[in-house]
């Protein structure tokens, strides 16, 4: 058996939102949107979204209303200029959970939340 993740899907209260912090304010390509779905580019990994009652609807899931803030995952975004994202986020009003740390093994790290709760990391590559 080859299996390999091809998409996460995140359920949210408002696409709109969702869609203008990850297109907006992180920069991903916007792949496909479809009603309460969307996708973006994030290179082998395809991140989708879709309402939760859009989510009921498509997939028969008693899928739950209301933001979880369980906190359970996180989504990690790579980039070369940590401080620069989290400036750009800080400027957009975004909430600064983490601000950026060089942690023992030299990746630079922050994190922030998306508008549903969902925790960001924004991360330098793995050396």
């Amino acid at each position: 058996m080859n299996l390999k993740l091809g998409y996460v899907i995140l359920y949210v209260e408002n696409i709109e939102k969702t869609k203008h912090f990850y297109k907006t304010l992180l920069g991903l390509e916007l792949r496909n949107e479809f009603g309460t779905y969307i996708e973006f580019n994030t290179g082998n990994t395809i991140l989708s979204f879709n309402t939760r009652e859009g989510a009921r609807e498509v997939t028969g899931l008693p899928i739950p209303d209301g933001i979880k803030k369980e906190h359970t995952f996180e989504l990690g975004f790579v980039t070369e200029e940590v401080e620069v994202v989290i400036e750009r986020l800080r400027g957009e009003g975004v909430s600064i959970l983490v601000e950026p740390i060089e942690k023992p093994w030299g990746q630079k790290v922050a994190y922030v939340e998306d508008p549903d709760g969902h925790y960001i990391e924004i991360c330098s590559p793995m050396e």
